[in-house]
């Protein structure tokens, strides 16, 4: 990976949507847990590309959910929420520099980016309540177009998630990073699977960005578990973001 595109968040951003009941984020606070993001990022060695922030939208930071990105073409998605429609044409204007070529998911079909798990060259697309089976059907088509296999996950039901990415997240090395919830299911056979103790479940929603694990803090097992397989992390305070929903993933989009 070299490049990444980031969103500050805005002063309304609480007024996002959320099924949190962790009460109301701290804006500077989240400044300040956004600007240190942004370092780690850079650290791993990306380069960042800044979109202008946007108070009309104020999950906006969360910019994941607009796009999925892969070899060749980026996909602008139709978010599932109706309020977050105004979101995706700036990060398509911006994929533009990047990409030569720009799909976009049609009506009846609705994606949140942070539905979908690469998996090298095999995607993992959640059916929640923000990703339709029609808007997943169309990404699948997508990516057979460019020779990449997809299996859908059933996540409606499964409590404490609202995206797929919040309950797994894939390390490279024919790993993935689970919840107990989603541990059994068989989409994920043949791969090595990192279980995540109850507790520490906010810690699956991890990115590996080149030789790097960027995790939440305050899961010291998980952490633990991936010094001993020999990742690198670090670990950055997500305190504001968790309370809207958010996680690691949902903060960029990195290519």
């Amino acid at each position: 990976m070299r490049q990444a595109i980031v969103r500050k968040p805005t002063p309304n951003f609480g007024n996002g949507l959320t099924t949190s009941s962790l009460g109301a984020p701290n804006y500077e606070r989240a400044l300040e847990q956004h600007q240190a993001y942004c370092e780690a990022l850079q650290v791993c060695g990306l380069a960042l590309t800044h979109l202008e922030p946007d108070e009309r939208h104020p999950d906006a930071t969360f910019v994941e959910d607009t796009a999925v990105l892969f070899k060749g073409c980026a996909v602008v998605t139709r978010p599932g929420a109706a309020s977050r429609a105004g979101e995706v044409e700036t990060v398509a204007m911006a994929l533009t520099q990047f990409f030569p070529e720009i799909e976009r998911i049609q009506v009846p079909g609705t994606i949140d980016g942070g539905d979908v798990c690469e998996a090298d060259n095999h995607y993992f697309v959640g059916i929640s309540e923000r990703t339709n089976e029609a808007g997943a059907v169309q990404l699948k088509n997508l990516l057979a177009s460019f020779g990449y296999g997809c299996n859908f996950v059933d996540i409606r039901g499964v409590a404490d998630i609202l995206h797929l990415k919040s309950g797994l997240a894939y390390l490279g090395d024919n790993r993935i990073a689970v919840i107990e919830s989603l541990a059994a299911r068989e989409e994920f056979l043949g791969y090595e699977l990192i279980r995540i103790i109850p507790g520490e479940e906010y810690a699956a929603n991890c990115i590996r960005i080149n030789d790097s694990i960027l995790m939440a803090k305050g899961s010291p097992q998980f952490a633990s578990t991936l010094a001993g397989l020999g990742y690198k992390t670090i670990q950055l305070e997500m305190t504001e973001f968790q309370k809207m929903d958010g996680g690691l993933s949902c903060l960029s989009l990195r290519f």
